[in-house]
């Protein structure tokens, strides 16, 4: 790939998302009223303030998930070319793997997959 070549992605992708932008901003509805500013969820209307602390463990365990998630998707590319690298990739990816039970062990030695 050279080095036009690139340019060339990146220029039109930036034209594109600053057309897209533009025109949205062009052509959209600009109303705004205050009833369109309220927070809403699920059809039922808000009672009191809609800043209340939530239990950060939700958060946690999210977080928690995402991470092992991403990082099992790490696993695709290895197992489609793992026959080409041979002891090198098992071993790599052995290792991968044991970093990622360390987390896990580390995570519910900490009580961070708890309810509480």
């Amino acid at each position: 790939m050279n080095f036009t070549m690139l340019i060339t992605v990146l220029v039109t992708a930036i034209t594109l998302v600053a057309a897209a932008y533009v025109t949205a901003k062009l052509l959209g509805p600009r109303s705004y009223t205050k009833i369109k500013g309220e927070p809403y969820e699920s059809g039922i209307p808000t009672r009191g303030t809609s800043w209340i602390p939530i239990n950060v463990g939700y958060y946690l365990f999210a977080i928690l998930f995402l991470m092992f998630d991403v990082e099992t998707v790490f696993l695709y590319p290895w197992a489609v070319v793992v026959k080409q690298f041979g002891a090198a990739a098992l071993l790599s990816i052995g290792f991968f793997l044991l970093v990622l039970v360390f987390g896990l062990a580390y995570a519910w030695r900490k009580g961070a997959l708890e309810w509480k």
